[in-house]
């Protein structure tokens, strides 16, 4: 589904993100950590064409995605807030990213329907707008909405972040559902290590703008991934020697 090769991007005669290759298959939910600055955002931004690269390329299905529009049509992406329409309602916002994907009323309603519980009863019917609500219910709003059409692939930034436990479980359960009954690709970034250990099926992990590790998930993805981080503090950490 992605492939890319010689990837890099550079501000200033500064390279902050050069990924050699990495080939990312159909089906799969990847999870993407790294600490802050490792290059993750740079990496969605040029996944999605919202920046272009230094050096190299990436393909979506095929097509090299800041060189074709055609890949649009089939990938969906929540970054953060700017994503989103403050000025429209939820329900607004569901029927104009619905009309782009050319979803019925009677298929978007269906589809609302899966969110409820994960909504609770805190963002449907209240004719409130987007910019008025919390950033937990926008993130919610945001990632609903990139699941509409059902695209063959979905991005998804930090969406843990700014949940309640509750919410958090329910995403969980709805990454799964839509991966394994309706066959989306996801690729989704996160901090925390227990939930992208427990939704994805592969790892990779990002330090100062390189992929040092591409794993499988397994029992112990989580040891590792808390070790990996441990041992980043430790080399941080002033000496205790005199």
């Amino acid at each position: 589904m992605i492939h890319l090769s010689q990837l890099s991007k550079t501000y200033s005669g500064t390279t902050v993100l050069s990924i050699e290759a990495l080939e990312l298959q159909a089906g799969e939910i990847i999870g993407l950590v790294g600490n802050n600055g490792a290059g993750k955002t740079t990496f969605f931004s040029l996944l999605l064409d919202l920046i272009k690269p230094s050096t190299g390329y990436i393909e979506n299905q095929g097509e090299r995605v800041n060189e074709s529009e055609a890949w649009k049509s089939t990938t969906a992406a929540f970054i953060d807030e700017n994503f989103l329409i403050g000025y429209l309602t939820a329900e607004e916002y569901f029927e104009f990213i619905a009309g782009l994907r050319g979803v019925t009323k009677a298929e978007l309603s269906d589809f609302i329907e899966v969110f409820r519980a994960f909504f609770n009863d805190e963002i449907l019917g209240n004719k409130k707008y987007i910019r008025d609500y919390s950033k937990g219910n926008q993130k919610k709003i945001g990632i609903a909405a990139a699941f509409i059409g059902t695209p063959a692939l979905v991005i998804l930034d930090e969406p843990f972040a700014n949940l309640d436990p509750r919410a958090q479980m329910q995403l969980q359960k709805l990454i799964k559902t839509f991966n394994t009954d309706h066959g989306v690709s996801l690729l989704v970034s996160s901090h925390d290590l227990l939930h992208v250990s427990e939704v994805s099926q592969r790892i990779l992990i990002l330090n100062k703008g390189e992929l040092i590790k591409d794993v499988r998930t397994s029992e112990i993805t989580l040891e590792d991934l808390r070790a990996f981080f441990s041992e980043e503090v430790k080399e941080e950490l002033p000496s205790s020697e005199s």
